[in-house]
């Protein structure tokens, strides 16, 4: 019998890792998405987005449906829909069905990424609770960092479908692994009404949220100012008012808000908020630079990448070691710590020559720091919580580190564009070319932004010329200074997460419990 739990941690861990590589293994295929299915790299990015949002507006509906009628029953309806849809995705011959059938897939994917840990929880009991969950959790930080390797090896090999067909047999064995060896959790809410409002005001005031920083994301050119911002920011919070309202009067809510009352649950999701901005929106960053900067293909940056992510299956049986004998808060913020150095080093590694080799100490830090806790914060975040709350703990750790991505992405972006736009703004002039080229130049560079830039200053057009090198020369700095920016930012995000850490989080908090019984 003991076995049975391990195995269907398995079944769990397969769940989670399809539904969480999914948001960042598309990124490597949509070159070639863009060719087959004969549209604009600029229209397949809602094949990112509509992921990307789906996933966060479900995750509380469906964690908080596996609290009420059993999480292992919501766990295997979510992993049904995710591989139907899979298959969906892969046989799409048009974008309209394929961008249908994203956010359908995405509905899945929240049921498993957020059920997978309450399961965990309930499943397993004492010292291997936090065994099991520091293992889960290194599958979630491994399914993150690992896309673009998976999504690089699949689409060479076979074709972007493959990135969605690989999902069918891996779902169908973590189904029957789910069915067969995953212990159900009782009907928490048997006999209770849907929260129906709660429901469709926390997806509302999270889709207004997310979309209003998507929005943000896919027109930097926009102020924050812009109606088509501010607006859907400004819904966010009227709706978020008109939630807590609601939720206080009702007699069976949605959401028990005395969970935020409870310093450790909140300095667990600031953590997992932090890690979201600091690491995982660093990825698409670290990505543009390894490929379109320093030229490395999408296999080459996915094994490069691997010195990251690798410390994910490293360290995540061992943080559950850790984890029952020493202070998850102090090993969280000291890890968080860890990878703010890691990114330092980073920033001090930046030139216009830079190679893997330059970066590969600052990398392993942010692998031992997301080895370390990712794993620790779901268990930690678990402490103290009821068992009829723990799917929607979960839920709620998922959507601030979902939340964190997303934010990250922009505010990240935001820092690197000023950057990059200032470097050009001032050293423009220097480069010694005719003031009608220059100003041509200027613009097609602020145009294409700092992703772009490089496809810009080494076009075959400018060869031969008397400034070229000169100008290519400026054009790679001003990456860099952006960059640069934007690695700082990092560390100042993961650094603050661990102050965050020492401050609320809990040290003894699992003997305050035994004392308390």
């Amino acid at each position: 019998m003991k076995q049975n739990k391990w195995i269907a941690l398995i079944a769990m861990s397969l769940g989670v890792f399809m539904s969480l590589l999914d948001v960042t293994v598309v990124n490597v295929a949509l070159p070639t998405m863009a060719k087959d299915l004969d549209t604009t790299f600029t229209n397949l990015q809602w094949v990112l987005n509509i992921y990307t949002l789906m996933i966060a507006v479900t995750l509380l509906i469906m964690s908080k449906l596996g609290d009420m009628y059993g999480r292992k029953k919501i766990f295997m309806i979510s992993m049904a829909i995710f591989v139907i849809a899979s298959a969906v995705n892969g046989f799409a011959g048009s974008l309209t069905v394929l961008n249908i059938s994203r956010g359908v897939q995405a509905i899945g994917g929240a049921g498993l990424s957020s059920l997978s840990m309450a399961l965990t929880a309930s499943n397993f009991q004492g010292k291997s609770r936090g065994t099991a969950l520091g293992i889960l959790g290194s599958v979630i930080g491994l399914s993150t960092a690992s896309g673009p390797l998976v999504g690089g090896y699949l689409v060479e090999q076979f074709g972007w479908s493959s990135i969605f067909f690989v999902n069918i047999p891996v779902g169908i064995i973590a189904f029957i692994l789910s069915a067969v060896y995953i212990k159900e959790t009782p009907s928490y809410g048997e006999h209770q009404r849907i929260d129906i409002a709660g429901m469709l005001l926390s997806a509302a005031t999270l889709f207004s949220l997310i979309f209003g920083l998507i929005q943000k994301e896919n027109h930097a050119q926009w102020g924050w100012d812009d109606i088509r911002i501010y607006g859907w920011l400004v819904a966010a919070v009227v709706l978020l008012v008109i939630f807590i309202l609601v939720e206080k009067r009702i007699t069976s809510p949605m959401m028990n808000l005395d969970m935020f009352k409870q310093r450790h649950f909140v300095g667990a999701a600031l953590v997992a908020l932090a890690l979201g901005m600091g690491i995982y929106a660093f990825y698409a960053f670290l990505t543009a630079l390894m490929q379109n900067y320093i030229g490395y293909t999408s296999l080459q940056t996915g094994i490069r990448q691997l010195t990251i992510s690798m410390w994910s299956l490293i360290l995540g049986p061992v943080t559950g070691i850790l984890g029952n004998r020493f202070s998850k808060k102090w090993l969280i913020s000291i890890s968080m710590v860890i990878g703010g150095l890691g990114f330092i080093l980073i920033d001090r590694a930046l030139s216009p020559t830079i190679s893997f080799v330059d970066m590969w100490p600052g990398m392993v830090l942010l692998g031992v720091m997301n080895g370390m806790v990712n794993p620790l914060i779901n268990s930690a975040g678990m402490e103290g919580v009821k068992m009829h709350e723990m799917g929607m703990a979960s839920g709620l750790l998922n959507v601030f580190r979902q939340l964190g991505t997303t934010l990250g992405v922009v505010v990240l972006g935001l820092v690197q564009t000023s950057r990059y736009e200032t470097y050009l703004n001032d050293h423009m002039s220097q480069v010694g070319m005719p003031t009608a080229m220059a100003s041509k130049l200027h613009a097609a560079l602020v145009d294409a932004g700092p992703f772009s830039g490089h496809a810009i200053a080494y076009n075959d057009r400018l060869n031969g010329l008397p400034f070229t090198s000169q100008f290519r020369h400026m054009v790679v700095m001003a990456y860099d200074h952006g960059m640069s920016g934007t690695v700082l930012t990092s560390a100042g995000i993961v650094i603050a997460g661990g102050i965050l850490a020492a401050i609320l989080m809990k040290t003894q908090f699992e003997s305050e419990e035994v004392k308390a019984h």
